[in-house]
């Protein structure tokens, strides 16, 4: 996603006077900007910085409500509302059929000779914000059995 769609986002999202959403925006408008000053990227922030940094603030959003107490419903639901909002704006991750197919397609020497660390090397370089590593992870170690 384009850094610029995302503070528009934000902007309609003051407008509406939508606050749950202006919140979550803030939040990782906040963190990609952070990510992008620490990489050097200030000035042309890009797209797969976005990309990157959304998929980790929604898996730190899903821990947030995965661990907040069951009593505090209040808490819950804040947190389940930002996490709906940011989790759309994540990108498209493979899914587990396409990951099995980019494997057996451009791996499958190593994974005839069962070379795990190889193959998760060669190709968390190739899907890194296209997959997610724990799912390429058991689908290596399936394949490789």
């Amino acid at each position: 996603m384009q850094f610029q769609a995302l503070q528009k986002e934000l902007i309609a999202a003051m407008k509406a006077k939508d606050k749950i959403k202006k919140d979550a925006l803030g939040s990782l408008i906040a963190a990609v900007k952070k990510v992008a000053i620490d990489e050097g990227k200030r000035d042309d922030i890009p797209e797969e910085l976005v990309d990157r940094v959304i998929l980790k603030e929604v898996k730190s959003l899903k821990e947030q409500v995965d661990t907040c107490p069951a009593e505090r419903t209040d808490l819950l639901e804040e947190y389940k509302a930002k996490f709906a909002v940011v989790e759309s704006y994540a990108p498209h991750l493979m899914s587990e059929e396409e990951i099995t197919a980019f494997l057996t397609e451009n791996c499958a020497e190593l994974i005839g000779q069962k070379q795990k660390g190889l193959i998760m090397r060669q190709v968390m370089g190739q899907l890194k914000g296209k997959a997610d590593g724990k799912l390429i992870n058991q689908i290596v170690n399936r394949l490789c059995e």
